[in-house]
C-alpha cells in the first residue's frame, strides 16, 4: 500500500533556525490535518540536543571535581568532531530502540547513558572516555546526574508507541561548519560528515526537511531565545557564541542540493549504497516562526497562515519525490 504519511522525517537546519518551533506547530495541528496537507503522521521526535547538552553537564561536573574535560574545552566547539558521529550514532540506537520499544529499567540511567555515549563513540572512532575514569569519579559523577538521565529515559521510553501506522518518526539535529569556509566542507564538519553517520535503516525511509535561515540570522535568533534559567530546554537553550561561529558560522545544506544526482534530494553514500534523501526547504530567512514559542492560544492567525504555506510546499516536494 502507498505511504500515505513519512515514515522519518530528518529536521535540520542551524540552531535557532526554527526546528523547535515548526515541531511546536506539529505537535498543536490536528492528526488529520497534519497527514493531509503536510503528509506526516503522529509525530514520534528524537533530538540529539539532549546529548549535547548531558555531554556539557558531565564536563562541568567533571571539571568542578578537578578533573580534566572530555568532551568540550569549554565553552567552544568539541575537543574531538568524531562527536558529531558519536551525535549519530545515539540517534541511530535511539531509533532501533524505538521500533523494537526496547523498554530499559537499569540500576542507574546515568550509568546507562556513559556506556551509550562510550559506544556512540566507538562507532565514530573514538575511544571510550567514561568508562576510563576512576572508579570513584564515576560513582560521584553517576550520583549527581542520575536525576536528568533517568528524566531522559523515562521520556524516550514514555513514546514508544502501540502501533507505527500512521506515525512519522521525525530526527531533529543541526551541523554546520566555520565562519567563512569555503565548500565542500572538510572533515567532521557538515552534513557532508553526519548523514552517512545515519545508519540504513533511517536512510533508506528518511525525507529532509530543511528550515533555511543565514548565519547571521541564526545567531540573532539564538540570542533572542536564550534563556540562561532553561538551558536544557529544547525551545529556550542558548548555543555558546565561541560555538555559534566555530560549528555554525556557515552549513552546507545549500552545497549539498546542487552536488546531488537528482533534483530535490540529497545524494548519500553510506554504507555501500547511494541513498537519494528527498528534500523540501522551509524559508525562514526573514523570520517566520519566532512566534511559535509561544502557547498556542497567543499564535497569530496571519502568521501561521504564512508558516503553514510555507511548510506545506516543502513537505508537498518532498513527498513528490518519495518512495
Amino acid at each position: 500500500m502507498e505511504n500515505k504519511v513519512f515514515d522519518i522525517v530528518l529536521l535540520m537546519a542551524l540552531p535557532a533556525s526554527g526546528k523547535s518551533e515548526v515541531r511546536n506547530f506539529m505537535a498543536n495541528i490536528s492528526p488529520e490535518r497534519l497527514a493531509s496537507e503536510f503528509h506526516i503522521g503522529e509525530n514520534l521526535q528524537l533530538d540529539d540536543f539532549p546529548y549535547v547538552h548531558m555531554m556539557r553537564r558531565i564536563d562541568n561536573e567533571l571539571q568542578a571535581m578537578g578533573e580534566e574535560r572530555i568532551f568540550y574545552p569549554g565553552e567552544e566547539p568539541f575537543i574531538d568532531g568524531r562527536d558529531w558521529g558519536t551525535l549519530c550514532c545515539l540517534l541511530n540506537e535511539d531509533y532501533h530502540d524505538l521500533l523494537n520499544r526496547n523498554v530499559c529499567k537499569p540500576d542507574s540511567a546515568a550509568k546507562l547513558l556513559f556506556e551509550r555515549i562510550d559506544r556512540a563513540g566507538e562507532q565514530a572512532g573514538i575511544s571510550p572516555r567514561l568508562g576510563l575514569l576512576k572508579d570513584s569519579i564515576r560513582e560521584k559523577l553517576a550520583s549527581i546526574l542520575e536525576k536528568e538521565a533517568a528524566e531522559m529515559l523515562a521520556e524516550k521510553q514514555a513514546q514508544y508507541p502501540e502501533s507505527f501506522e500512521n506515525k512519522t518518526i521525525v530526527i531533529e539535529c543541526a551541523r554546520g561548519g566555520p565562519d567563512g569556509s569555503s565548500m565542500p566542507l572538510t572533515g567532521t564538519f557538515g552534513y557532508q560528515y553526519s548523514l552517512p553517520m545515519f545508519c540504513p535503516e533511517i536512510l533508506e525511509k528518511a525525507v529532509v526537511l530543511y528550515i533555511w535561515v543565514t548565519p547571521e540570522e541564526s545567531r540573532r535568533k539564538n540570542a533572542d531565545r536564550a534563556d540562561p534559567n532553561d538551558p536544557g530546554s529544547n525551545l529556550h537553550h542558548g548555543v555558546p557564541m565561541a560555538v555559534m561561529l566555530g560549528d555554525y558560522g556557515c552549513d552546507d545544506m545549500e552545497y549539498l542540493t546542487q552536488q546531488t544526482e537528482q533534483k530535490d534530494t540529497l545524494t548519500v553514500s553510506a554504507h555501500g549504497n547511494t541513498y537519494h534523501l528527498p528534500i523540501g526547504i522551509f524559508d525562514n530567512r526573514v523570520d517566520k516562526t519566532s512566534f511559535l514559542r509561544e502557547t498556542p492560544d497567543r499564535w497569530d492567525e496571519e502568521k501561521v497562515k504564512v508558516v503553514t504555506a510555507g511548510i506545506r510546499t516543502a513537505t508537498d516536494t518532498m513527498f513528490a519525490n518519495y518512495k
